[in-house]
């Protein structure tokens, strides 16, 4: 079954109006408690800027396989650059994703060579999409109880990422096991994806039935990860969600995990905790965090910068 979550249109972010930021605050709280997924309209970023990174995924992704490997993620210690099929996996219940990804940061990236407009597209991209990622926690902070500015801090040196991906077509019938990309949850505040027409992202239902999410045109996917779950004391829902490619072609998305920085202390939110409601989790900085999560997910330990 295929559904359409929450559509949203956030135009109220780049208006002067209190009463429409509070509005789009309980639009957004609602989808971020019943399901942590729903999709954006009116985001501000230019349909051709999405448009020029798709068309730099795909060249990329059809280089020879030892193009690739010149900018390989196991050369950097920052986790960036090329993931090779098989390379990341979630958890051992699954295989190995059926995936190829390429990662970029906010420094020490890894450039391929010969693609021209490549690193400068990709940079571009980067840069409204973390603007976006800061803009969206003004109405989140509004709905969790704290000053509409209360995450800008955080994100001052935020370590998000930049991931193209690449799914090939699903082999065969899907068994559930082998997927594109294996049941997880995200591990940051929110994932913004832009996504092809293919489709394949899937969320789980409270049932444990999982539900196909229609792409909508121009519309990112938005999602809350587990640190904005942390933050928020468990008030809000990071869901378990899966890519299976059964469109019999190549999928393309762009995910950004918008990350805070290194140094940005996750502790429970005061508006989110009570007497009866006691903080779930340890105060811990966001590098710590992620570091434990990396280890789980890749077949190295690295530093991060």
């Amino acid at each position: 079954m295929t559904v359409q979550v929450p559509v949203i249109d956030i135009g109220a972010l780049r208006a002067s109006d209190p009463a429409a930021l509070r509005a789009l605050a309980r639009e957004i709280g609602i989808a971020a408690r019943e399901t942590g997924f729903f999709s954006v309209v009116n985001h501000g970023v230019p349909a051709g800027l999405i448009e020029a990174v798709f068309a730099q995924s795909a060249a990329f992704f059809a280089q020879p396989p030892d193009v690739k490997a010149a900018v390989g993620i196991e050369s950097s210690p920052e986790f960036r650059g090329y993931a090779r099929i098989g390379y990341e996996q979630f958890d051992e219940a699954h295989p190995p994703d059926a995936k190829e990804s390429f990662d970029i940061g906010p420094d020490r990236n890894l450039w391929p060579a010969g693609l021209p407009g490549f690193r400068t597209t990709l940079e571009r991209y980067y840069a409204a999409l973390l603007e976006l990622t800061v803009a969206i926690h003004r109405p989140i902070a509004l709905d969790l109880g704290v000053d509409e500015h209360f995450f800008a801090p955080a994100f001052d040196g935020a370590i998000a990422i930049a991931r193209l991906l690449y799914y090939p077509p699903h082999p065969g019938t899907f068994d559930g096991t082998l997927h594109g990309s294996a049941p997880h949850t995200d591990y940051g505040n929110v994932t913004f994806l832009a996504q092809d027409d293919a489709g394949g992202l899937e969320l789980r239902a409270r049932d444990g039935s999982w539900i196909g999410i229609a792409p909508t045109p121009g519309a990112f996917v938005c999602n809350i990860g587990d640190c904005l779950m942390r933050w928020s004391n468990d008030v809000y829902v990071s869901n378990l969600h899966r890519v299976v490619n059964r469109s019999g072609r190549a999928r393309y998305s762009v995910a950004f995990f918008g990350d805070p920085a290194a140094g940005a202390l996750v502790e429970c939110l005061p508006s989110c905790t009570s007497a009866a409601q006691p903080p779930k989790y340890p105060a811990v900085t966001y590098a710590e965090y992620l570091q434990r999560r990396l280890a789980a997910a890749y077949p190295l330990k690295a530093g991060l910068g």
